[in-house]
């Protein structure tokens, strides 16, 4: 079991930044690979940013693509989101997942998940 809690979720306004946080217990977090998604209201839950467990490799949605940053220190067993440029759609709430394998972009292919945190944004 890997137990998942992000943080860093807020108001921001319109070009402004945000940093989320994942933090992991449980089972080897190193081993894993880590996304992050969101879900708007009345939306489905989309990918956001992935990034393997060795940090070498990381995949974007092209909605966040140039704005958006994901990384991972391992000695913390944490996963951040750096946000950038941010705007109004930006709005969700955010959560972190993590799977064993490859990057992924499916929500469906992610074995455990956070509570989520909610970030708005307001233009």
């Amino acid at each position: 079991q890997v137990q998942l809690v992000e943080s860093g979720g807020g108001l921001v306004q319109a070009g402004g930044s945000l940093r989320l946080s994942c933090a992991a217990s449980g089972r080897t977090f190193d081993s894993y690979t880590m996304g992050w998604f969101r879900q708007a209201p009345g939306k489905e839950r989309e990918f956001v940013a992935c990034i393997t467990w060795s940090a070498t490799r990381t995949y974007y949605a092209d909605s966040v693509k140039g704005r958006f940053t994901i990384s991972r220190d391992n000695a913390k067993n944490t996963v951040y989101l750096q946000m950038n440029s941010l705007k109004p759609e930006d709005t969700a709430v955010y959560y972190c997942a993590a799977r064993q394998g490859v990057l992924n972009v499916r929500v469906f292919e992610y074995e455990y998940w956070g509570q989520g945190t909610q970030v708005t944004v307001s233009s």
